[in-house]
């Protein structure tokens, strides 16, 4: 018998359907968008990464990390049921199928590590990459998740509110990303024991603008898809927001570039307008537009400081991962403190919930942080973690798979070590550095 209940689950099943396949096309818009920011010789490699995180973080999200981040918890730690997403999710109070819920889910742990994945392009090997792909589906955004979102989690108690994950998504990939930077070191010619930075282009910047646009359709899924209900208005509110903000962080982005380099710089509008998409995440249910107006106008500034600040600090990441995802991730959650209506400080509400945005990103950012470098640090030891630089110039297309991505070109290893030999990349002092 239908009935009015069954076809509000039907309408909700649908609609977290339709918002889990979106999320799962920003791997496209990853893999675009990477691909496009670094040299044509490392393309297929970054693109089997992200479909790495695709499969096996799939397949471990399913043994166990959802178990991990949606199981029962009587400590606000870590989740302890529901392995192989059986056994009794009552807890949850869904209001469609646990299968849906968790389809969800998955596309959102698969985007937490591919955020890893364009910050260590270019120089570490495939099978290492492999490793922490799943451990961070499997363990590093379950915790996260567990915490924040879970009715038991200790943060979710404390009344920290991460509506789609600027923290638990963005702050967890972005400052993780940092951590895997660290051990691994910058790529060959990255940076001169002078201070000099060279600069390396991305070969294919239309497609890096293609991603981009991916990555900003499939935040209608990721954002609007969070309220779990196709039956609530407030989704109308949701999607005008992530646009708003995702559009302010690009233009100021392109403005500031304009202003400081007599150019707007493309590789900062496409980061700009990501940074927008990435610090409203958190608020994009609780901020009225003019707010998601204001988060988007200061990430686009904080890219535009961010990513040569990072350059400057000798941290090589090519796509602009941590600056987009953790600088930005980190904004957006505290920004929550001060915009969310009624209970943000600038809307009467006081400083507890400021103070809560903030222990909450701290502790989220330390866990992606410490847990990354930690097996960072383990897999240096054991397995090794770096190509050899004789592979890193010949490029991880040809050194890790045995074909190149571009095979009209005559792209032989001899080729490619005579040209990094011959032509090498401009070089600029750190005070000079643009962030192109």
């Amino acid at each position: 018998m239908v009935t009015i209940s069954s076809v509000a689950i039907g309408l909700n099943t649908v609609w977290v359907l339709l918002c889990a396949a979106l999320v799962f096309l920003m791997e496209a818009g990853f893999a675009a968008l990477e691909a496009g920011f670094i040299h044509s010789r490392n393309s297929l490699n970054i693109i089997m990464k992200v479909l790495m995180d695709c499969t096996v973080g799939i397949i471990g999200y399913f043994i166990c990390g959802f178990a991990i981040m949606y199981g029962a918890d009587e400590a606000g730690l870590i989740g302890i049921s529901g392995f192989l997403v059986q056994g009794d999710f009552s807890h949850l109070n869904l209001s469609v199928p646990v299968y849906a819920f968790w389809l969800f889910q998955a596309a959102f742990a698969i985007a937490m590590a591919t955020i890893v994945s364009g910050a260590v392009a270019e120089r570490m090997k495939f099978a290492p990459y492999i490793i922490f792909s799943l451990l961070a589906t499997v363990l590093i955004y379950p915790l996260a998740g567990h915490w924040v979102w879970s009715s038991g989690g200790w943060l979710n108690k404390m009344g920290m509110l991460d509506f789609a994950g600027s923290a638990v998504v963005h702050a967890l990939g972005g400052w993780a990303a940092l951590a895997a930077v660290t051990v691994l070191g910058p790529r060959t010619g990255r940076f001169g024991k002078d201070g000099a930075i060279t600069v390396m282009p991305g070969h294919n910047l239309p497609l890096a603008a293609l991603g981009a646009f991916i990555l900003w359709f499939g935040w209608f899924g990721f954002n609007p898809g969070s309220t779990l209900s196709g039956l609530d208005l407030n989704i109308a509110k949701i999607a005008v927001n992530t646009n708003l903000s995702a559009a302010m962080g690009g233009t100021i982005a392109a403005l500031l570039t304009l202003f400081r380099y007599g150019k707007a710089d493309p590789s900062m509008v496409i980061n700009g307008a990501l940074g927008g998409l990435v610090a409203i995440t958190a608020g994009c249910a609780y901020v009225e537009p003019v707010s998601a107006l204001i988060i988007g106008a200061f990430a686009g500034i904080l890219i535009v400081i961010a990513v040569p600040l990072l350059d400057k600090l000798h941290f090589d990441d090519p796509v602009g991962a941590v600056a987009v995802h953790g600088v930005c991730g980190t904004f957006g959650t505290i920004a929550v403190g001060l915009f969310a209506e009624k209970s943000g400080l600038f809307y009467g509400g006081g400083v507890h919930l400021l103070f809560v945005q903030t222990i909450g990103v701290i502790a989220v950012s330390a866990l992606g942080y410490s847990l990354t470098y930690a097996l960072f640090r383990a897999l240096k030891a054991t397995v090794g973690i770096r190509v050899t630089e004789e592979d890193e110039i010949v490029g991880l297309d040809l050194s890790e798979h045995g074909i190149a991505a571009y095979n009209d070109l005559e792209y032989s290893p001899l080729k490619s070590l005579q040209h990094f030999s011959i032509q090498e990349p401009a070089k600029v002092k750190n005070e000079d550095i643009s962030p192109a």
